[in-house]
């Protein structure tokens, strides 16, 4: 049979070289096409690149999430396509394609005719196996250039069209080709390949085509943007008379009998324009999508180049597993809806990382994202940094004591050891404070204060308790400015905004505007035991052909274990004794540090158990420091102003609490007693009896009691250098 093709190929390319070579009538000739007495009209491999294909990508228990392309197409074999679609469009388009080799003679005399009749290529009798030629020509090529010399009407085209159409025709059978010709072909209404526009039109399988519904789709190849349903109702009407074109074609060569014809005429289109799966915007997991996207775009793991980082994604046809948890995620939508408004001008941002492996387990946000600004949608991933599709990010206040507090028990201060903090503090001199060039660093001129202050003797665990700003600014002069930021380093400390990090005395005020992943990622680490994991979103990717390819966590011992302990340790009082003891813990071993910045700028709370690390963060898009918490009114209710312990304390507890759900409570390694323990040499002095007391019974300014006596304590005590008093009912939710 195939020889029987070939044989009709060979005469009718000596016809189409003859019609070359024919004058056009009544005018110049058509030419002769350059060196024809060279044309070697022998088969020719045709380089088949994979049709651009729908890259998938999945949660951790391979729920579909999102979908990744270029053109929305979905490969499916032959047997996969109903046989009435297959005898539709060989009716419209080739019914003399099982007969004919290459090229259908009789259709390319007819069209030769009605060229010569014309004096220009208006009609190209091109068979199937033509049509798939030019297809994959057009696909693959790399420049406008090419696309264009792929769909020119010229006779020199058609030759080469011709040496590939007969070397498909010799390397596949005919139900292949015609296979490969449906999954290629443009359907309009964004549809590539029949499964695709079967699911697209009708909302079904192409396997499940049926009569009036394959006729609408055979007729639609022809002018698909001419038929789209999508453009309007001339479009429809031209698509509903191409489909009874095509069953009166059907019928008149004995496909279908003449009722059945009139039968499927008689019905209307059906077109249901079934919503295309597709990018981040149209994902429950809109912000993690975004994630995943930019990190295959930006990681070389996935690709050498740019370029080809991007072809694989949205024309690969993966299959991409990544690390979010749904039910991870759903806890942490809902405890954000509990306290944020979608409506709301500050928005509130979550990243829930998995300690030892740095899985990312959710990320959310109380506003969707999305371009329509009347919506109140957020139009970038305010849950990561600039790498991953985020913005400049907020300042994440005292969550950054931490590194403070880690980097003494790294130079061998014991958990009682301490020093006496004052009311203010004021660099003493530009030299005491240098950054990591050995630079000297300080401004003598600037006082960072405590509010209403706590000033004394702190130690380690009660200055971290109590978020004294005057003792972290003591205890950072004490183990350097250049430690603390390696400190932060190691724990895969960075600006949002991808630019580096600002080495100044306020460091470990949390001066560097951050996000809610990366400072997840660090306090992860400290739940691992001094192991931190880069943050991945990422587990395996599996290509069309069925290879996969796992990722493994990167991580690295960045704190001794010991020390991790330790922080843990004294983190974990927070809950118990300190800014977020009026919140309280999830019933399980949990640590954390709550953020407030200067002038009440943005809030944050940062926080871990030995199976999950989480962060919150809530700011003000338009601008944090000219947008301040301050006077407003969040989730429905009016804050004076906002601390860590206001909003994101509350929303981490009840997303901590839902997403452990079911898990069984791990317990924090005990401290080393022995390292740790007791004082060393900064113990404290015995007291001033008058200065204690003093201290003691000291209280705020506008006559309210101790804050850290009311069972309000989501206030944040001494924590901001500056801001609006706020009775401590206010402070509750």
């Amino acid at each position: 049979m195939k020889a029987v093709r070939l044989i009709g190929a060979g005469t009718a390319a000596g016809l189409l070289v003859a019609a070359i070579a024919i004058p056009a009538v009544g005018g110049a000739g058509i030419g002769l096409v350059a060196a024809a007495e060279e044309i070697n009209l022998k088969p020719l491999d045709l380089t088949e690149p994979p049709p651009a294909e729908v890259t998938i990508v999945q949660d951790a228990k391979g729920g579909e999430i999102a979908r990744f392309y270029e053109e929305y197409r979905e490969v499916v074999g032959s047997e996969e396509i109903s046989e009435t679609m297959k005898t539709a469009v060989v009716a419209i388009e080739d019914f003399r394609f099982y007969q004919h080799g290459a090229i259908d003679i009789e259709g390319t005399l007819r069209a030769l005719a009605t060229n010569l009749q014309s004096g220009r290529m208006s009609q190209g009798g091109s068979s199937i196996t033509q049509q798939y030629v030019k297809q994959v020509l057009y696909n693959s090529a790399g420049t406008q250039e090419e696309r264009n010399a792929a769909v020119e009407a010229s006779y020199a085209r058609k030759l080469n069209e011709l040496r590939y159409a007969m070397g498909v025709e010799k390397k596949y059978s005919k139900d292949q080709i015609l296979a490969k010709y449906l999954n290629i072909a443009y359907f309009g209404a964004g549809a590539y390949g029949v499964e695709a526009a079967a699911k697209r039109f009708f909302g079904v399988s192409a396997a499940d085509l049926t009569l009036p519904q394959a006729a609408t789709l055979a007729g639609a190849v022809q002018d698909p943007n001419a038929t789209d349903p999508n453009l309007g109702k001339k479009q429809r009407e031209r698509l509903l008379n191409r489909r009874n074109v095509v069953l009166d074609r059907m019928a008149e060569l004995g496909k279908i009998s003449a009722a059945e014809a009139a039968k499927a005429k008689a019905g209307k289109l059906g077109y249901k324009g079934t919503k295309i799966p597709g990018g981040c915007e149209s994902s429950k997991f809109a912000y993690f999508c975004l994630y995943v996207r930019h990190e295959i775009l930006g990681n070389p793991d996935f690709g050498r180049t740019a370029k080809a980082r991007l072809t694989m994604l949205n024309r690969g046809g993966l299959t991409i597993r990544t690390t979010i948890d749904p039910a991870m995620q759903r806890a942490a939508d809902q405890a954000i809806k509990r306290y944020v408004n979608p409506s709301d001008r500050p928005v509130a941002a979550q990243a829930l990382v998995q300690p030892g492996s740095g899985a990312i387990k959710a990320m959310a946000a109380s506003r969707t994202y999305g371009t329509n600004a009347g919506k109140n949608e957020i139009s970038y991933n305010v849950v990561a940094d600039a790498a991953h599709g985020g913005g400049i990010g907020f300042q994440p206040g005292s969550t950054f004591k931490t590194f403070t507090l880690i980097t003494a028990l790294q130079e061998g201060m014991k958990l009682d050891d301490g020093l006496k903090a004052g009311a203010g503090y004021r660099a003493p001199a530009y030299s005491t404070f240098k950054n990591c060039a050995g630079q000297n660093i300080g401004d003598p001129t600037h006082t960072v204060t405590n509010d209403e202050g706590s000033p004394g003797w702190k130690t380690l665990r009660t200055g971290t308790w109590d978020s004294v700003n005057t003792f972290f600014m003591e205890l950072e002069e004490r183990v350097g400015l250049c430690d603390t930021v390696k400190t932060a380093k190691s724990l895969g400390i960075k600006r949002a905004d991808g630019k580096k990090l600002r080495e100044f005395e306020t460091f470990t005020l949390g001066i560097n505007e951050s996000d809610p992943v990366t400072v997840a990622g660090a306090y992860a680490a400290i739940a691992a035991r001094g192991t931190y994991c880069a943050p991945m979103a990422i587990s395996r990717i599996t290509d069309r052909d069925g290879k996969s390819t796992r990722y493994r966590p990167k991580c690295r011992q960045a704190l001794d274990p010991a020390i991790a302990d330790a922080t843990a340790d004294v983190l974990s009082g927070v809950f118990t004794k300190g800014t977020m003891s009026g919140v309280g813990g999830i019933g399980r071993d949990a640590a954390g540090k709550t953020g407030t910045t200067d002038d009440y700028a943005s809030a944050w709370f940062a926080g871990f158990t030995p199976d999950l690390a989480s962060a919150v963060s809530l700011g003000d898009p338009r601008g944090s420091q000219q947008y301040k918490l301050t006077g407003v009114t969040i989730g429905g209710r009016y804050y004076g102003s906002v601390q860590g312990a206001s909003i994101p304390g509350p929303i981490w507890k009840d997303t901590m609490a839902a997403a452990l759900e079911g898990v069984a409570p791990s317990p924090f390694t005990p401290v080393d007693s022995s390292r740790f323990g007791g004082c060393g040499q900064d113990c404290r002095p015995e007291p001033d009896p008058k200065e204690e007391d003093a201290l003691d019974d000291e209280l705020p300014d506008d006559g309210s009691p101790d804050p850290a006596s009311q069972d309000a304590a989501s206030q944040e005590g001494p924590e901001p250098t500056s801001g609006v008093t706020l009775a401590p009912e206010d402070l509750l939710r």
